[in-house]
């Protein structure tokens, strides 16, 4: 139970009943579905059924943005779920990664040989493709490239495995970095933002690259106990012979040191995403890239040194999520966030890592890019411990109250599936 889980954080207890309580609006308005086209409609029901953590974000833009990144975000679950499937021969699965942009513009083309739990995206497409034709010309423009560049990456990578880091950089560039260099044209084309945003492509790979990193660290043991192997080469042959040799007991020292040189690249991120996110003028484009982002760096702390990534998948707390998401609104609140999950990782730094040189290094980059900001105050901190076991019990019994409601935010982060 979620509300257990945050028995010994009070202010996580306080955001999950606000949250439940209506809380979630202020990040998250109601959408007016009434108004929009069957069609249309179905697109946001398959967006809250194949998104983990983006649907609510996407659903909180403003205006014709919002169904411009609702479509683009299904065009590339539908791209990502043909790479996913390994039922698919690979001499079909390649032309199918090709091409795909061009069923963009085919209005019967629909594929219904997927095993994939997402495979409604693929089976319903049509609906897909007609909400993409009615997007304005400067948004298919947009998603029709973005597409076909990713489309050609990950048939690339078909062929290959990730081999050295600079091709973990270029796998992650095609399935995610080109999601964060879409999202800024897309930006700029409904002139929300600043042209300025739309070019900052590197600022924007980075933007992708975090969270990717994020999703593949976390996801090792999910990964090779299905045979995908997403942690480069380069880095786990300095500690094991097999990939899937670290999930074993006897390797952990060995796990720990390769896991904690990955969180280490992931990190170099960083500062990037605190460049990014300082342009952002536009509050409900701001709330959209600094959420999932907030979330990923409380991800990565929680997996650092970690000898649970070798055991299970390693999730933020669900209230944890949900104060990070109703914080996480403003440049300042997010320096902050960023300074406390880094200083986090400061005070877990192993004295006999590989990698602590180089982790201690990007730390305080990290630190120096959020040094003025305050830590942010917490609600409770100032109560007596028997008015937070009077607010414990009150919050248990709220929380089952109102366990009903829908629209609890997902404890991970995700960019689209890897």
């Amino acid at each position: 139970m979620d509300i257990v889980k945050s028995l010994r954080y009070p202010e996580e207890l306080f955001n999950l009943v606000k949250f439940k309580m209506g809380g979630c609006r202020t990040v998250m308005p109601k959408l007016d579905y009434e108004s929009m086209s069957e069609s249309l409609r179905t697109c946001y029901l398959y967006l809250n059924q194949t998104s983990r953590s983006f649907a609510a974000v996407i659903q909180a833009l403003d205006g014709e943005l919002r169904h411009a990144v609702c479509i683009f975000y299904l065009v590339l679950r539908a791209l990502d779920t043909v790479e996913d499937d390994m039922t698919i021969p690979f001499e079909k699965k390649v032309p199918m990664l090709n091409d795909f942009h061009t069923y963009l513009y085919q209005t019967d083309w629909c594929f219904t040989e997927s095993h994939e739990k997402d495979k409604q995206v693929l089976e319903d497409f049509p609906t897909i493709s007609l909400e993409f034709r009615n997007l304005g010309q400067e948004y298919q423009d947009v998603i029709s490239d973005i597409c076909q560049r990713m489309g050609v990456g990950m048939a690339e990578f078909l062929e290959k495995k990730v081999g050295s880091m600079k091709e973990w950089d270029q796998y992650c560039h095609y399935v995610a970095g080109l999601v964060g260099i879409g999202l800024s044209q897309l930006f700029s084309a409904s002139q929300l933002e600043d042209p300025e945003v739309g070019r900052a492509t590197e600022l924007a790979n980075s933007m992708g690259l975090f969270l990717q990193k994020t999703n593949i660290i976390r996801d090792y043991l999910e990964d090779i106990q299905v045979a995908r192997a997403f942690w480069p080469h380069e880095a786990w042959s300095q500690f094991a012979c097999r990939l899937e040799d670290l999930a074993e007991p006897a390797h952990l020292v060995s796990a720990l040191s390769c896991l904690n040189l990955l969180v280490t690249d992931a990190l170099h991120h960083v500062p990037d995403v605190i460049s990014y996110l300082a342009r952002l003028q536009n509050q409900s484009i701001f709330n959209f890239c600094a959420i999932p982002q907030v979330m990923a760096i409380a991800t990565l702390s929680a997996c650092y040194n970690n000898p649970e990534v070798f055991q299970g998948v390693v999730k933020i707390r669900k209230g944890q999520a949900v104060t990070l998401m109703m914080q996480a609104t403003n440049m300042a609140a997010v320096q902050s966030i960023m300074a406390q999950y880094s200083q986090k990782m400061l005070q877990r730094l192993s004295l006999t890592d590989p990698s602590r040189d180089k982790t201690l290094c990007v730390l305080h980059v990290i630190q120096e890019r959020t040094v003025s900001q305050t830590p942010l105050p917490s609600r409770v901190t100032h109560l007596s411990p028997i008015y937070l076991s009077a607010a414990m019990l009150l919050a248990a019994v709220s929380w089952q109250y109102l366990s009903t409601t829908p629209g609890q935010p997902q404890g991970n982060t995700d960019i689209h599936g890897h």
